[in-house]
């Protein structure tokens, strides 16, 4: 078994994410995550597809979502030569007295506090899925009362495979 993250440059139409996760649903295909947001132009969406699979199911989902008429393009993210990143949010309850040591674990991983309220306190980090684990298991001593996160979300590196669309 091996994860793979896909990036689909999608025209920016109605219901093509729902069309997307339905293919996935349909094949019988696992989405890890899934993300999306409208790029700098305005007419495409880019969404980030995580699956785990074997070679066969990877190569299959790669093929049946390029069928797909709203797909412009698609890439597959390999390590090292992307970029990939996921943004958390967790409320841990927290008193005055565990404030500071919480504040120092939330520097070691530079992490922000977007939030303090006397018996809880919010905190933000972005980083790779590893970075991430291992500061959830740092907070393993404080009651986690929320926790969101967003999903992967990357992009290649440098400009070789850069698509200018008109």
């Amino acid at each position: 078994m091996r994860r793979q993250v896909y990036s689909l440059l999608v025209d920016n139409n109605p219901g093509v994410l729902s069309r997307i996760a339905g293919l996935f649903s349909r094949r019988g295909y696992s989405i890890d995550s899934i993300t999306a947001g409208m790029t700098a132009d305005i007419r495409f969406t880019r969404i980030t597809v995580v699956a785990t699979g074997d070679e066969l199911i990877l190569s299959q989902i790669e093929k049946q979502v390029r069928k797909l008429e709203d797909v412009v393009e698609i890439k597959l993210l390999q390590d090292g030569e992307s970029v990939c990143r996921e943004l958390i949010m967790v409320k841990i309850r927290a008193n005055a007295a565990q404030r500071a040591e919480v504040i120092s674990i939330a520097d070691i991983f530079r992490a922000k506090i977007v939030d303090v309220e006397k018996e809880s306190m919010i905190i933000e980090l972005t980083g790779n899925q590893s970075k991430l684990d291992a500061f959830l298991n740092l907070l393993d001593g404080y009651e986690i009362l929320e926790l969101a996160r967003t999903g992967i979300t990357g992009l290649g590196r440098g400009i070789k495979d850069v698509t200018f669309l008109d």
